[in-house]
């Protein structure tokens, strides 16, 4: 692990996450404005005498003080709510000449694709080891790994070997699937093996060509995944002991690439996952298909789904295009279909009434949620990617070259606001493979990845 600058910030250790990095900028205002008005003790005493009620008055100093970043863990793919958005405040509007302040890098993370989770002070992920694939935890903050489990046979692939799945954390547990369909669930800090269900064998799926990718959804106690096949495409497990609770029997397609969300539909709660040939509504507390609508995937099928007011959007590459399905009463009617968003696999992010992201033969470009409409596009500023989003700007990376461009979130056209290129690089990577793994924002960081390569940016203003 190698460090970006040095951390002369205080060591919390008797303090555990989340309370240390709100800790780590309130004793620095304290130490740089506001100590001396509070007591006559030493700065470097503080943290020695900190007290539960010493702890209240630094909350509520800290809400009192608007400048400070607002931090925001990131417990699965694509964040809390599956949108892509993160919703923390005070990060840099605009990157200096070389990017921002690099904190450290690993070159601990295996081989692979995998996206990261962030919660607690805890960064996971998944990486490829020779003929076995694991699950990781590193210090978000420093970049030491902490544990590795192994979680089943290394998938291979002509475009490069190894997991493609993010981790999903809750209720202090972790859980990951494996490119062959092993299924397991760990404890978070420690790492220990808690249960293990095989989507193949005991769920009677099949491994689709490129593996399983999906990241698996957790819900309300619930552990969704898309096995696929006859038993039921989508299948629900109990969080604590991986015991079955329902299979959807009426929904029996073959599995993808995509990762369920979690939506409310006219009160009801419901899973909607996209697969080769129709996009669903599954109920969460039956496994009853709720609704169905067709769609003309494509070799592979990929992006999340992406729901607002009642709608649910979707897109594919390979030519294919997007669509908007209204839900109803009658069940699900699209309001459009064209060809403006084709995106492949670096993500879709709706943000007020607009989607972004990379569509093929397009260029990065911006569509109307309600009517599909172009709005902008840009086919040279930088090619094809992956997208994040947070405090109003987007983080647009190049699967080619790894450059990393921050831009307004806006439809008045790509304003850049500064870039940097990945540094280092695999070197290790498939000839056929790329920087494919999506950017993470995370308590005023920015996470990387390539191959078994992390870097960590200071994004905070």
């Amino acid at each position: 692990m190698e460090k970006g600058r040095e951390n002369k910030s205080l060591k919390l250790t008797h303090i555990n996450f989340p309370m240390k990095e709100l800790l780590r900028q309130l004793l620095f205002v304290l130490e740089n404005s506001l100590l001396p008005m509070l007591s006559p003790c030493s700065f470097r005493n503080l943290e020695k005498n900190l007290s539960m009620k010493f702890l209240f008055f630094l909350w509520v100093t800290i809400t009192s003080i608007p400048f400070l970043c607002q931090a925001e863990d990131w417990p699965n793919w694509r964040g809390s709510d599956r949108t892509g958005r993160s919703m923390e405040t005070g990060l840099l509007q605009s990157w200096p000449s070389g990017g921002p302040i690099k904190e450290w890098t690993t070159r601990e993370a295996g081989m692979g694709y995998s996206g990261f989770s962030v919660v607690q002070g805890g960064l996971y992920t998944m990486g490829a080891f020779g003929k076995e694939e694991k699950l990781l935890a590193f210090n978000a903050t420093t970049g030491k790994k902490i544990w590795s489990l192994p979680v089943g046979e290394l998938l291979t692939n002509g475009w490069g070997d190894g997991p493609r799945m993010t981790p999903s954390v809750a209720d202090g547990k972790v859980y990951a699937l494996g490119g062959r369909g092993n299924l397991v669930c760990a404890d978070a800090r420690s790492g220990k093996k808690i249960w293990q269900v095989s989507l193949v064998d005991d769920l009677g799926g099949k491994v689709p060509n490129w593996g399983y990718t999906e990241s698996i959804l957790v819900d309300q106690g619930r552990v969704v995944c898309t096995p696929g096949g006859s038993k039921g495409a989508i299948a629900a497990l109990d969080a604590e002991t991986g015991k079955l609770i329902w299979q959807s029997k009426q929904f029996t397609d073959a599995a993808q690439y995509s990762s369920p969300i979690t939506i409310s539909n006219r009160g009801k709660r419901e899973y909607v996952q996209l697969v080769m040939q129709n996009l669903v509504g599954i109920s969460a507390s039956t496994g009853k298909l709720s609704w169905k609508s067709s769609w003309t995937g494509r070799t592979a099928v990929i992006p999340t789904p992406v729901f607002d007011d009642g709608c649910v959007f979707i897109s594919s590459g390979y030519g294919v295009g997007c669509k908007l399905v209204k839900l109803s009463s009658a069940g699900a009617r699209d309001v459009y279909d064209n060809k403006f968003m084709k995106n492949h696999h670096g993500g879709v992010i709706k943000v007020k009434d607009h989607l972004y992201g990379y569509s093929d033969q397009v260029g990065w470009a911006c569509i109307e949620f309600n009517s599909g409409d172009l709005i902008w596009n840009d086919k040279k500023s930088l090619g094809k990617g992956a997208i994040a989003y947070a405090d109003n700007r987007f983080y647009c990376q190049g699967e080619s070259d790894g450059r990393i461009i921050l831009i307004e979130a806006t439809p008045q056209g790509w304003k850049p606001q500064g870039e940097f290129t990945l540094s280092p690089q695999s070197k290790n990577r498939n000839p056929k493979g790329k920087i494919w793994t999506h950017p993470v924002i995370s308590n005023g960081k920015m996470y990387l990845r390539d191959q078994e390569i992390i870097i960590c940016h200071d994004i905070k203003i």
